[in-house]
């Protein structure tokens, strides 16, 4: 870096400072802004709460006229006993409330909470209500009001119903399937016709509190969104970083309340319509993450001819197990779209080599630890040969820079710009070297080393798995804590994301050795400046998962151990001696198309320069 490039960062910097310091609030200032602030967060507060208060008191008197209506369909059964009925399989048990006849919890037995005993409870009886809606003549008949008797009930099925009358009811199936995730869901009634009105839909009122599983909430936030599937074959998802609410005017296959690693989704091949999506971000510490709201309806046939089927998936975030679920209907939900696997390149990447190769690594016991470990390795292999066509296209642009460099001696006039890059460009053609011939080996590279770094955050096969001080490798290993919380970076240090800073650091440093500025000097000034980035990955990557870091960590160690392996047997000396020997005539060589329009733009610009003398 040259003194007048130095003078004018470090000039910079101490007008950045200066303008910081004299610019920045007073304490009064910033004592009046606060209160400002406390003054509109308070008046929110208490707008929030009347409106909560109004609604409440709205929904009593709703609830006490109803009570008082003797002539109600199911006046009989708006009374009850509070009970839960369970039903279960291997994989998940399911309890439905008597009161509303929906769902009150369900738990994952395959799956253990953070304490590594329990088992993953989805949700329970105070985070989710469910209200179905139907249109009854000179009535809203809401399932929630309402008490429900369990009929035909056996250990992995069970029918809810909510009678009129020993022939008028409407009945809520739920049947598990055998080893299996899936829930078969249906509404039918039964002597209803001349109760409910014909043609009308259910409408379906459905929130619920995602908790808070993993450890780390950072990043279980950043992957667990509201997700659905339109009719039509798009996935879409609300905002994951903030609360969001969305109107889906298409028919809708499926609704997914989704975590970082498991999900409940509601699923109808009819479609839902007229659907309205509210997403809302929960405090953090509160044990939940994401606030999930869902207001849509489905066909109903109140004749009850035909029931309203739909389906419940509860369980994990599984690639082949989402993948098998659609394979055993006869539409294809694309449930798999649940598991984030990258841009559409990056998840065909991934769908076809990354997925099937850690599942054959993991299927041969190891640790995994041990299994990223071999990933990485495999995968370096495999694009060992566009990594040495990278490092011999800068060893190249390195052995011909002496010959650069004395053109830029010869030109060192700006007006003589054009001259001098034509003749630089006449050298690379000479020799058969192209400035741009790493670049492709690059590109080619780029989508399988992404394509596993996104893959990592979404296994769920490396959940609450140990390797070395990390005890989970899907969150962050926080093997230094802090009493304190230092901005941007929390109240810890991971090690793995410590360690993949560090060797990002040395193989920023080898990457500009061998880097050639020789046909534009000025950037060895920047040169410093590709250091940022690594050191803003200790930030930036601090909160993300041990198995991530880890990965970036081992890649980046290999990519320097490949990198001096190919230093030290590629001898630049007989490189330039091969270059030699291949030199080619400059009066027989045909000029690129490049080249051609360089010498053209080069005599335009001569043609300008003697018309200013001219004048």
């Amino acid at each position: 870096m040259d003194k007048n490039t130095t003078t004018g960062l470090v000039l910079i910097a101490i007008l950045l400072i200066g303008f910081s310091y004299f610019s920045r609030p007073s304490k009064e200032q910033i004592a009046a802004q606060q209160r400002y602030y406390d003054s509109i967060a308070q008046v929110n507060q208490r707008d929030a709460a009347l409106q909560a208060e109004a609604d409440k008191a709205l929904a009593l008197e709703e609830a006490r006229k109803a009570a008082e209506d003797t002539t109600a369909t199911f006046y009989n059964v708006r009374k009850g006993t509070d009970a839960t009925y369970t039903i279960k399989n291997d994989l998940i048990t399911l309890s439905i409330n008597a009161k509303g006849g929906s769902l009150a919890s369900v738990e994952l037995s395959q799956y253990k909470e953070q304490d590594k005993q329990s088992p993953v409870k989805l949700f329970s009886e105070a985070d989710i209500e469910q209200n179905f809606i139907f249109t009854g003549k000179g009535e809203v008949i809401k399932s929630a009001d309402y008490y429900f008797q369990p009929v035909a009930q056996t250990d992995s099925c069970i029918t809810m119903r909510l009678a009129a009358s020993a022939d008028r009811y409407i009945d809520f199936s739920y049947a598990l399937h055998k080893d299996s995730y899936l829930v078969d869901f249906s509404i039918k009634a039964t002597g209803m016709s001349d109760l409910l009105a014909a043609g009308s839909p259910i409408n379906i009122d459905w929130k619920q509190r995602t908790r808070q599983i993993e450890k780390g909430y950072t990043y279980e936030n950043r992957l667990s969104e509201l997700t659905y599937k339109t009719l039509d074959g798009d996935v879409e998802n609300l905002s994951a970083g903030k609360s969001d609410k969305e109107t889906e005017k298409k028919g809708v296959n499926w609704i997914a309340y989704k975590n970082q690693f498991f999900s409940t989704v509601l699923i109808n091949d009819a479609g839902f319509q007229s659907t309205t999506f509210t997403s809302d971000l929960e405090e953090k510490n509160s044990g939940y993450i994401k606030r999930y709201t869902t207001e849509t309806q489905a066909s109903f046939d109140a004749g009850g001819q035909e029931a309203t089927r739909m389906f419940y998936y509860f369980g994990p975030n599984h690639y082949k197990t989402l993948s098998s679920i659609s394979d055993t209907t006869d539409n294809d939900w694309e449930l798999n779209r649940l598991v984030y696997l990258g841009w559409p390149l990056l998840r065909w990447v991934n769908r076809w080599f990354t997925i099937n190769l850690f599942d054959w690594l993991s299927s041969l016991g190891l640790s995994m630890g041990l299994v990223l470990l071999l990933m990485t390795i495999i995968v370096k292999i495999v694009i060992y040969p566009t990594t040495k066509k990278t490092f011999l296209s800068s060893a190249k642009m390195r052995v011909l820079k002496p010959k650069i460099d004395a053109l830029n001696a010869k030109y060192p006039k700006q007006e003589d710009a054009m001259q001098k890059q034509q003749e630089i460009m006449q050298i690379y053609s000479q020799y058969g070297v192209s400035p741009m011939g790493g670049c492709l080996p690059m590109i080619i590279q780029f989508p399988i080393l992404m394509a596993l770094f996104m893959f990592v955050p979404s296994a769920i096969e490396l959940r609450q798995q140990s390797f070395l001080w990390a005890d989970d490798l899907s969150t962050y290993d926080a093997l230094v804590t802090f009493p304190f919380n230092i901005p941007f970076l929390g109240n810890h240090i991971s090690i793995f994301c410590l360690l993949m800073t560090i060797t990002n650091i040395l193989n920023t440093k080898y990457m500009m050795q061998q880097q050639d500025n020789g046909a534009n000097p000025q950037m060895a000034a920047m040169k410093w400046m590709s250091y940022i980035m690594p050191i803003m990955f200790l930030f930036i990557l601090n909160d993300y998962p041990a198995g991530l870091n880890y990965y970036y960590f081992v890649s980046t160690l290999i990519s320097i151990l490949t990198m001096l392996y190919l230093r030290k047997t590629t001898d630049e000396t007989k490189l330039l001696e091969q270059l030699e020997a291949r030199k080619k005539d400059l009066k027989t060589m045909k000029k690129s198309s490049f080249a051609t329009r360089l010498e053209a733009l080069q005599k335009q610009q001569e043609e300008l320069n003697r018309k200013k003398q001219g004048k």
